[in-house]
């Protein structure tokens, strides 16, 4: 129950975001919901005046259909069982005249139940003017006529609602109407929400009036089963045993409480009902769920609908393991600045660096003793059953602390980020556990693939534990076939190996800057590599992009390197040539590199991953100081 406890804490912690709209991924809107409430994606909204005659209707775009609604404990988790939702709900419950074209007949006893119920609210002393004006307008029986004539449902010839938009109707009606352009079913599963017109100037929808949440709340309270004791917070107080869906995303019909099968072993034989194996008041089940639904809007990440949500009980926003550097200072640098804060390896990292220490610390400001972070991993285990994966509480600070940890001892210098004006970025930290998973499986990899990776490395991040070896084993072996890969992939896998084999190697203290008193045999082969890389592409024309024989032969040189580079060094021959003078300064530091090597180390053993360290920080070396160091050699000679 810790998990439940947590999310309902992080609700009381956050009540002053209940009905705040805010934007996530794709300019969707959502907001911390009231009790009693959930969301729906609403096709049609049809407007009344305040005396409850009908006003106006339209077709709801996609982008503006999430409506908070107000839902029962039944109707919350309905399913396909006949239940009416308390206001707004589907034409066949609120329509009086629904049969009359060409609707169920049986949908009759569905809208009286609907009218019953809201009579309720509206004849309670928790009753609202706003209400009362929907339901005096419904009492009159005339929505479906009402939708028709403003041409927002449509009929066919037999006057009977057109079900599905062929290319019969298009061939009799023209052009596709806007209803079936929102809409995935038949039109009489229409979602409708109603609203109140007004002359204010300033005007609230009903479904976004924090007056109308409380009417409902105030009225459903009346209305709860008898109390119990909550094994959430030990406390006596109205039980239930229905949970609500939609966790994940709208329409996700996934529970993560549920027992609702009355045959099988889910309790019978060992407990007496439901009840007895987890007793959750409603209260604590409406706030905890809706925390869970707001963070997962608003920070989760979901992968092949499995969910990785981090957050803070106090302040929902924190760092989280699987995101890379650039995540989290995007406030302290722009990131249209990346390429521009220095020009070599060791200043990049110093100003990355500092950056990411004043947004931790940034984090830290807001630490007291109750300060705490959790994380959360959730999957689909049936299409009905949500499970919890993993579960984590830890102290704020000592959260903190390992995220800190993580970006300091698996940092390497990238240029893959894109921003949406597709600008390559450059930055220096740790990269993001879903671009770990591209580097060691493929930009193609599935879903299912990604996301058990960035399971698997959440212990690495969290933790301090080691990286699992298939994960660097599988990030090298992609390193070393570049031309397997389009050049910009392969660049990024090798950065990102590089960060994870810093990381396996921690206790070496590898860097970007290159170490030329490291005589470890795969680092200096690594370092003869993209020596001979360098040196064929400054030979070649400024328009030839093929790959150089380094490239071509990387693959086979990580396997056998003392037989490869033999081949590689005389294929280097006529572009040795070819550069003339220049070709000393390059002479001269493969000789340097291969008399720093043992005798009996030029073998063909196999490399380790190391070779791709020594390669990328002689290349990076190379690139970044060749004019400087190409004029000292002329002016010695």
């Amino acid at each position: 129950m810790g998990w439940l406890r947590d999310l309902f804490e992080t609700y009381e912690n956050n009540t002053s975001k209940i009905g705040v709209i805010e934007k996530g991924r794709g300019d969707q809107e959502f907001t911390l919901l009231p009790v009693s409430h959930t969301t729906q994606n609403a096709q049609i909204e049809v407007v009344v005046d305040k005396e409850g005659n009908f006003y106006s209707a339209k077709v709801v775009d996609k982008q503006d259909a999430t409506t908070i609604i107000p839902c029962t404990e039944a109707s919350i988790s309905r399913g396909n069982s006949a239940v009416p939702r308390p206001l707004h709900d589907n034409l066949f419950y609120v329509a009086g005249d629904f049969v009359e074209f060409g609707g169920d007949p049986k949908s009759s006893s569905l809208h009286i139940a609907y009218m019953e119920q809201l009579g309720k609210w509206c004849h309670s002393k928790h009753s609202h003017p706003r209400i009362e004006a929907i339901y005096k307008y419904l009492l009159k029986s005339t929505m479906t006529k009402d939708l028709v004539k403003s041409k927002v449902l449509l009929l066919d010839e037999r006057n009977q609602l057109i079900n599905k938009w062929t290319k019969r109707e298009k061939d009799l009606y023209g052009e596709k109407p806007l209803i079936f352009k929102v809409l995935s079913g038949t039109q009489d599963k229409v979602f409708i929400r109603f609203d109140v017109h007004t002359i204010k100037k300033v005007h609230t929808k009903i479904w976004k009036d924090e007056s109308i949440y409380n009417s409902f709340i105030a009225f459903y309270k009346e209305n709860l089963r008898e109390n119990d004791i909550c094994y959430v917070t030990s406390k006596d107080n109205p039980k239930t045993n229905k949970h609500t869906s939609n966790i994940r995303y709208q329409g996700d019909k996934t529970k993560l409480i549920s027992a609702n099968d009355k045959s099988g072993y889910t309790y019978r034989g060992r407990f007496r009902d439901s009840n007895s194996v987890a007793n959750i008041s409603y209260d604590v089940s409406q706030k905890a769920h809706n925390a869970l639904k707001w963070l997962i809007l608003k920070q989760g990440k979901v992968i092949d609908g499995r969910v990785f949500l981090v957050w803070g009980n106090t302040e929902p926003t924190v760092p989280s393991p699987e995101d890379d550097l650039l995540s989290f200072i995007q406030e302290e640098i722009g990131l249209h600045d990346t390429n521009e804060i220095g020009q070599n390896g060791d200043a990049t990292h110093e100003v990355f660096a500092e950056a990411f220490n004043k947004a931790i610390a940034g984090y830290k400001t807001d630490l007291s003793y109750k300060s705490k972070v959790m994380i959360l991993i959730l999957d689909a285990a049936t299409p009905g059953r949500l499970s919890v994966m993993y579960y984590r509480n830890i102290d704020k600070e000592e959260y903190l602390n390992r995220i800190k940890s993580w970006h300091d001892t698996c940092n390497w210098l990238h240029e893959y980020k894109k921003d949406e004006n597709k600008k390559v970025l450059r930055f220096y930290g740790a990269p993001a556990t879903k671009d770990i998973a591209m580097a060691a499986y493929g930009t193609h990899a599935s879903d299912k693939i990604v996301k058990g990776l960035m399971e698997r490395m959440l212990p690495c991040v969290v933790d301090g534990q080691r990286i699992p070896l298939d994960i660097v084993r599988s990030a090298v072996h992609r390193a070393s076939n570049p031309v397997s890969m389009e050049d910009w992939e392969w660049r990024k896998t090798l950065s990102i190996t590089c960060a994870l084999l810093k990381k396996h190697y921690e206790m070496e203290e590898y860097a970007v800057p290159l170490d030329v008193n490291n005589r470890n045999r795969d680092y200096l082969f690594g370092r003869l590599l993209a020596l001979a890389d360098v040196l064929e592409k400054r030979a070649l024309a400024a328009d030839e992009k093929r790959a150089t024989n380094a490239i071509r032969y990387m693959n086979a040189f990580s396997k056998h390197p003392a037989r490869t580079w033999q081949i590689i060094q005389t294929n280097l021959q006529p572009y040795q040539a070819k550069l003339g003078d220049k070709v000393l300064y390059y002479n001269r530091i493969i000789d340097e590199v291969a008399s720093q090597m043992d005798i009996e180390d030029f073998n063909n053993r196999p490399l380790s991953g190391v070779y791709l360290l020594g390669f990328y920080s002689q290349r990076h070396d190379l690139y970044r100081s060749k004019k400087g160091k190409e004029n000292e050699t002329l002016q010695t000679n």
